[in-house]
Order: structure tokens, then C-alpha cells, then sequence
């Protein structure tokens, strides 16, 4: 049976609901969030533009040793204003399902990742998320917490 792992990382964002899903609705702002070693290049075009239904976001990270790694998502829900949802088509994960919400709430706009995702190679796969993977996965959600302060600002 493959093991499904799962993620879930809330925030409260300084901001309004517009101006959180716009930032967070286009492609192109994911590098500045996305810890610099990594090297992330979207190589896509048009990613300036909100996501919707059916885009393919291609892309190339390297999470590890400088290695370039393709992926590729596709956007499989939005709901404008409310949530998205993009999944692996081509990438690291045997599967990837990752969940972008937005609520508004008193103190501005409460985002909520939810990644749902599975490793390749069986043995080997279970190996390196025990000593790398689920490490790294938790950093870069972090500094990603991290990024989002600096774009929106810290809550008071």
C-alpha cells in the first residue's frame, strides 16, 4: 500500500482578501516565496495571469545538490476568491495534491495549505523522506510563512 502523507500549515495574512488572492493567484509570484537555494524558474509562459481550471504550470526546482528537477502541475480547481487546488502531472512525487485556501477572518485573511502527497521508489522513496525529504518539505513551508510576512507584512 503506498503511504500518503499529509501537510497542513496555517497563517493569518495582514491583508485583504483581494490583494491575497491576487498575489497568490499567479504563477509568477511563487519564486519569491520559494526559498532561494532551490533555484525555481517557471518556464511556462503566461503566469502573470490569475490561475484557473486546467492550466499547466511547468517549471524546473532544485531541491537538491543544485540537480534541476522538472515539474509540472495542473490547476485542477479554483473557486475565485475562496481556493485552488494544483496537482503533479510530471514531477519528484509519485503524487502531489495541494490545497490553497482563503478565509476571511477579523485579523485579515487566513490562508491554509493543505498537501496531500505520496514518494516514488517504494523502499528507497520511504528512505529519503524519513532522512531528507519530510525535513526540507517543512523548511520550505516555513520559509515560506517567513516570505508571505515580508510581502504582506506582520499582523499587529
Amino acid at each position: 500500500m503506498v503511504k500518503i502523507y499529509r501537510l497542513q500549515y496555517e497563517q493569518v495574512l495582514n491583508t485583504s482578501m483581494d490583494e491575497a488572492w491576487r498575489f497568490f493567484s499567479r504563477a509568477e509570484n511563487l519564486e519569491k516565496i520559494t526559498p532561494a537555494y532551490m533555484r525555481f524558474d517557471i518556464t511556462s509562459p503566461q503566469t502573470d495571469k490569475p490561475v484557473y481550471a486546467g492550466q499547466i504550470i511547468t517549471y524546473i526546482i532544485r531541491p537538491v545538490l543544485g540537480i534541476p528537477l522538472r515539474w509540472m502541475t495542473e490547476i485542477t480547481h479554483v473557486v475565485e476568491g475562496k481556493y485552488f487546488i494544483d496537482e503533479q502531472r510530471e514531477g519528484p512525487y509519485r503524487m502531489w495534491h495541494h490545497q490553497h485556501h482563503f478565509e476571511q477572518v477579523p485579523e485579515g485573511v487566513k490562508m491554509t495549505d493543505i498537501v496531500h502527497y505520496s514518494m516514488p521508489l517504494g523502499i528507497f522513496g520511504k528512505l529519503a523522506h524519513a532522512l531528507f525529504v519530510q525535513r526540507q518539505l517543512r523548511d520550505i513551508f516555513r520559509h515560506r510563512q517567513e516570505a508571505v510576512e515580508a510581502v504582506f507584512g506582520r499582523r499587529s
